[in-house]
Formats: C-alpha cells, sequence, structure tokens
C-alpha cells in the first residue's frame, strides 16, 4: 500500500500534529505551508512551501501521494469568504492524484437543539451558517473527491499552538488561580485531544482499502461535564507546580452577555457568540462505527492528556518565574 501522505495546511494546530503522527508511523509526509515548518526537522516530513492555490506545483510535489490531509481552517471571520474555495481547491487536488482525501469534521452540522448522543445516522440540521458551510463543505467532497473519510470530532485540545477554547478561555488565567468555563458545569461536552485524533487518521488510512469510497467516522476522545474537565485541570495544574497542592481555585462562568455586546464591533467574539449553544446542549460523539474500522481508538488517559496541554501552552506564574512540576 502506497505510504505517501500530503498534508494541506501543515503549519496549523491540527496539521502539525498529524504529519508528525504520520511520520512516525512511517509514512512520507509531503507539508504544504507557505512559510517554513514551524516543528523540529523530522526525515519523513519533506516542506512543500507553495500556496495551496498553486495546484500544478502541489500536485507535481505529491505525485504519488495516496492519501491527502485537508487540515486548512480559514480565520473563524473568514468562513464565509475561504473556506469553500479550500475545500474546493483540497478536493481538486486529492482528484488529480487519485487519492483518498480525509477531512477533520465537527458537530457544527448537527445544529441545535441537537441529540445526547451523535452518531453517523444522526440527521444533519445546521442552525448557523458555519453549520450549512461545513455541510457543504463534506458533500462537495463526496461529489468531488474519488475517495474520502471525514473524521467529526469535538473541541481539540492538547498539541502545539494556540487558538482553542482552552487556552483562549478555559486556562487562559490558570497561573492566578482562576479557570473559566463556557458553559453550565452538569452538560456535558466533547473533547479531541490532538494526538489520538491524529494517530486515528492514520489507522483509517492504513484501513483505506477496506472501506467504502466515502466514509464518515466519529471519534469519541473524551466527553466531560464541565465539573470533570475543571477537576481535571486542577489535577494537573498542581501537578506542575501552577497552583498550590491545597486551597481554593476561583471557577467563573463565561459572561456571554458582554461577548454578544462586544460582538456587536468585534467580528470574532461574533462569531463566537453563535457558538454558544454546544456548551448548553449535552452532546457525546457514539464511537462504534470508528472501532470497528480500526479496532481501539487511540484514548490517551484524561490526566496525561491534561498534563501534555499544560505543558505545551508553556503557562507561567504570574511573576514569571518558571514552573516546576510537581512529583505525581
Amino acid at each position: 500500500m502506497n505510504s505517501t501522505v500530503l498534508i494541506l495546511g501543515a503549519n496549523g494546530r491540527f496539521g502539525r500534529v498529524v504529519a508528525r503522527s504520520f511520520a512516525d508511523a512511517g509514512w512520507n509526509v509531503v507539508a504544504q505551508a507557505r512559510k517554513p515548518l514551524l516543528d523540529p526537522a523530522h526525515p519523513r516530513i519533506r516542506h512543500l512551501g507553495v500556496a495551496v492555490t498553486d495546484r500544478d506545483a502541489v500536485i507535481a510535489a505529491a505525485a504519488g501521494a495516496a492519501v491527502v490531509v485537508h487540515a486548512m481552517n480559514p480565520l473563524y471571520t473568514k468562513w464565509d469568504t475561504e473556506a469553500l474555495a479550500l475545500n474546493a481547491a483540497a478536493i481538486a487536488i486529492a482528484g488529480s492524484l487519485n487519492a483518498t482525501l480525509m477531512l477533520p469534521g465537527n458537530v457544527y452540522n448537527f445544529g441545535s437543539p441537537m441529540p445526547a448522543e451523535l452518531t453517523e445516522r444522526t440527521p444533519e440540521r445546521p442552525s448557523n451558517r458555519k453549520g450549512e458551510i461545513r455541510c457543504q463543505m463534506e458533500a462537495a467532497i463526496r461529489a468531488g473527491a474519488p475517495r474520502s473519510i471525514v473524521v467529526r470530532a469535538g473541541d481539540f485540545f492538547g498539541g502545539p499552538g494556540v487558538g482553542s477554547w482552552m487556552d483562549l478561555a478555559i486556562v487562559k488565567d490558570l497561573a492566578k488561580g482562576r479557570i473559566t468555563y463556557p458553559g453550565p458545569r452538569n452538560v456535558e461536552h466533547a473533547w479531541a485531544f490532538l494526538p489520538d485524533l491524529a494517530r486515528t487518521f492514520v489507522l483509517l488510512a492504513e484501513a483505506r482499502a477496506r472501506l467504502a469510497s466515502h466514509e464518515s467516522f466519529h471519534f469519541p476522545g473524551h466527553t466531560l461535564s464541565g465539573d470533570q474537565l475543571v477537576a481535571g485541570l486542577i489535577r494537573a495544574a498542581r501537578r506542575r507546580g501552577l497552583l498550590p497542592a491545597s486551597g481554593q481555585v476561583t471557577v467563573k462562568a463565561m459572561p456571554w452577555t458582554l461577548v454578544r455586546m462586544a460582538g456587536l464591533f468585534n467580528p470574532l467574539l461574533r462569531e463566537i457568540a453563535k457558538m454558544r449553544y454546544l456548551w448548553q446542549e449535552p452532546h457525546r460523539l457514539a464511537g462504534a462505527k470508528l472501532k470497528a474500522a480500526i479496532g481501539a481508538i487511540p484514548c490517551t488517559p484524561l490526566d496525561q492528556a491534561l498534563d501534555t496541554t499544560l505543558a505545551e501552552l508553556q503557562i507561567r506564574l504570574p511573576h514569571g518565574a518558571a514552573v516546576v512540576p510537581r512529583a505525581a
């Protein structure tokens, strides 16, 4: 089986992790990113420093690739103008290479209200523009790519880089003894630890000959109530010396009213406010179909995953001293 993969958007949060995961599994990786790669060199990763819109150059450089991973993700405020065009470019490249196109999906497709358990058969009823775009992207992939695999997952955490709910809101003030949680703390929320999701992509790519031409899988990841996540973060922060071994930690609610008001002037906050329902409605991703396809689903224990996440975020104490991890 061919073992070359093209990663489109290899400097993004998911792109960086999935490129390394394929390389560590023995694949030859063509890592497309206009700027130099952010991670240390790997003997199996070759940088392709051209824009994805330069399709001829991308196709020539990735000749023989059997899998294309669409890891490109426009800024949250530019989905309307960029997401479908980037998706079309990925489809065209996969078609020219006669390759399987893989996409990390999310739960936006299901809209609000959505069932507490989401399976591959759950009807897609998007309730906002971002959900509509996601549905359009996946429909275009099924219609235009030779073969495809969509892996739907919850909110990302872990991996290098920033730009997720975890670092932008939840643990932003952790070193000051404060955690901000975006929803009711008794409501379950779907999370995906990026190294586990990336490893799942590798396993599905290696199993692609046994799959139908166009497949969709749900990655269960970690389903956590707010209380479970907060407790796990406190344990991890204490192990890393970010919090004292005992004592009170302040847990604040997300100030959604202020977010909506600020959204009148701030496009990013306006888009974030539209997704509040994801924190108010319990949801989990059922993984039975995925398990049948690849066997055991990668799932790092929560405490280990949160330890890794805090370490990668390089949170520092307020006075600037280095964090000294405590013995477990």
